[in-house]
């Protein structure tokens, strides 16, 4: 989306655009909860060539370091890439290896499903079609995730699945995450404790994944806890890209090494001026989601226009983040919230799961990734 904004402000004599990817498939992220119910097609990805606009250039292959001082990118498997300005956008790292047992219990069992990951979530389906009674388990990893709503969403979704089949009686549904609460804005936090009430949705506070024991069906938590489990969707720990926590000096600045640190408002690099980041890579405090990267986008492809023509960057990001919270079948509570305050009301409602399930999609594929935006 950076890119397309960029080219499209941006005449061709003013800059030559180059997008890095290890991955040619680009994909619709927020369909990962919703493949295992069936509320959208698992076929969610589409070529990153057929994205991008004429006029940008795509390099394919994984970036191993950045050096802000000589202005040059290392790649794999081909030459460095010399830059005038750069932007990281390189989002989150997967590690389930940083679990003990986790992978093992999804690759050798049937019970476990890290949904976060495409595979787990295509798996999934059939795991939920086959179960009928028993514990139902999510649990959060220690470090920051992207969209923190998403297991809630998991959670609820479930329930009613669960429900609707007939076997909610059977199933005992359980959420945990290190932390006091569920979800860590109000009012939507009361909002959701009132729904996870009426529903018995069991929230476990407080609890650190310590390791998973994919034999006996349990989970260890760092406190001596054991969770046992029939079905089970842990979301994995998450970090930085290790070509920018490992490879370059652009998260020295952060308090655990895995962010880039940028301005919050302007998402510039606070020591390289011509270095900007944007999304789940740095360390701005905002929500990590679709939606702040959105806004983001626009910020940075103005910021940096301005900067390429010798002028003010006037553009700011107030921290705006969204997160359609889908509570069941047919429903859902729209968070939206930036730096300041909340912003939307706590209300349920189908228009609400209709924009999130019906209609975001095409917009993404069809507007926001093409850098067109009718609410930027």
């Amino acid at each position: 989306m950076t890119a397309n904004l960029l080219r499209r402000k941006l005449d061709a004599d003013e800059a030559d655009i180059t997008v890095v990817d290890k991955s040619t498939e680009h994909f619709y992220q927020p369909s990962f909860y919703l493949i295992p119910f069936g509320y959208l097609e698992p076929d969610q990805s589409e070529h990153v060539d057929d994205l991008l606009k004429p006029g940008v250039e795509f390099v394919h292959d994984a970036v191993v370091g950045v050096d802000p001082d000589e202005k040059t990118v290392s790649l794999e498997q081909t030459a460095d890439l010399e830059y005038d300005y750069l932007v990281v956008t390189t989002g989150h790292r997967l590690d389930p290896t940083a679990t003990p047992g986790l992978l093992e219990a999804w690759q050798e069992t049937d019970e476990v499903y890290p949904f976060y990951h495409y595979e787990a979530a295509l798996e999934m389906r059939d795991a939920l079609e086959n179960f009928e009674e028993g514990t139902f388990l999510v649990t959060q990893p220690d470090t920051p995730i992207k969209c923190p709503g998403a297991p809630l969403k998991l959670t609820m979704l479930a329930e009613d699945y669960f429900r609707r089949k007939g076997i909610r009686d059977d199933v005992e549904v359980v959420m945990t995450r290190n932390a006091e609460h569920h979800f860590g804005v109000q009012p939507y936090r009361d909002k959701l404790y009132e729904i996870w009430n009426e529903r018995d949705i069991e929230f476990k506070e407080n609890v650190s994944v310590e390791k998973i024991d994919p034999d006996a069906g349990v989970v260890h938590g760092a406190d001596g806890e054991k969770i046992e489990y029939d079905l089970y969707a842990p979301v994995t720990p998450q970090f930085g890209q290790e070509a920018i926590t490992e490879g370059s000096p652009l998260t020295d600045g952060s308090e655990d090494g895995e962010y880039v640190t940028i301005d919050k408002h302007t998402c510039q690099h606070d020591e390289y001026d011509d270095v900007f980041a944007l999304g789940d890579c740095e360390n701005a405090p905002h929500s990590k989601t679709a939606a702040a990267a959105r806004k983001q986008a626009h910020v940075v492809s103005k910021n940096l226009t301005s900067m390429i023509r010798d002028k003010a960057m006037l553009a700011e990001y107030d921290g705006y983040a969204a997160c359609p919270l889908l509570t069941k079948k047919g429903k859902a509570m729209l968070a939206e919230f930036d730096y300041e305050e909340p912003i939307s009301a706590p209300v349920e409602s189908k228009m609400n799961w209709i924009m999130d399930v019906n209609v975001l999609p095409s917009v993404y594929w069809d507007a926001w990734m093409k850098g067109y935006d009718p609410l930027p």
